[in-house]
């Protein structure tokens, strides 16, 4: 049974996304009160959701040290909640900060690690697996593996189409595009 978040956690979480944008500052704040929160109360899914939360607004704040190290804690987390889906999501993210950070070697891993997740459970969407494919297509165009990133950006390509990600679609095949014409 999955364990209940403390609804005053909840709501520090809801306002939070909501000022993502418009006042990080204070949803950074309301983030680190959930963590803390958490963290007293031992609830380790919502400590895990206040982490990733946290984490995306330093990473939005290019602050991709912090981030790395939120990330970090919520897949150790992950791991012990034995969510595969969760881990999955969680590490593909991790994944994205290691590419932020120009570490292909550290995102390679997490994105096989995610994409193998994905691929291997019944309950994973499409479009959580087009959004784990994508950005290693483009780790892998960047690294000059041509043939598996093409191969891969066709597979994003068709999972947005399936997903009805008319954007995801446009961007997959621009990239196949480019990579026929090198």
């Amino acid at each position: 049974m999955t364990e209940r978040e403390p609804d005053d956690c909840v709501e520090l979480m809801r306002e939070a996304t909501r000022l993502r944008f418009e006042n990080p500052g204070e949803a950074q704040q309301l983030y680190r009160e959930a963590v803390q929160r958490s963290r007293k109360r031992g609830s380790r899914r919502t400590l895990i959701r206040a982490l990733k939360g946290l984490g995306q607004i330093a990473r939005d704040l290019r602050t991709n040290d912090l981030a790395l190290r939120l990330y970090e804690e919520a897949v150790t987390l992950c791991r012990a909640e034995h969510d595969a889906l969760l881990l999955a999501h969680t590490v593909r993210h991790l994944g994205d900060i290691h590419s932020d950070m120009r570490r292909t070697d550290l995102a390679q891993p997490c994105y096989e690690e995610a994409l193998a997740i994905y691929r291997a459970h019944a309950g994973a969407s499409i479009l959580d697996l087009a959004n784990a494919v994508r950005p290693y297509a483009l780790l892998k165009e960047n690294t000059g593996a041509d043939d598996e990133a093409k191969r891969l950006w066709a597979e994003a390509r068709d999972l947005y189409a399936s997903a009805n990600v008319a954007e995801g679609v446009k961007e997959c095949s621009r990239h196949v595009s480019l990579l026929d014409h090198r």
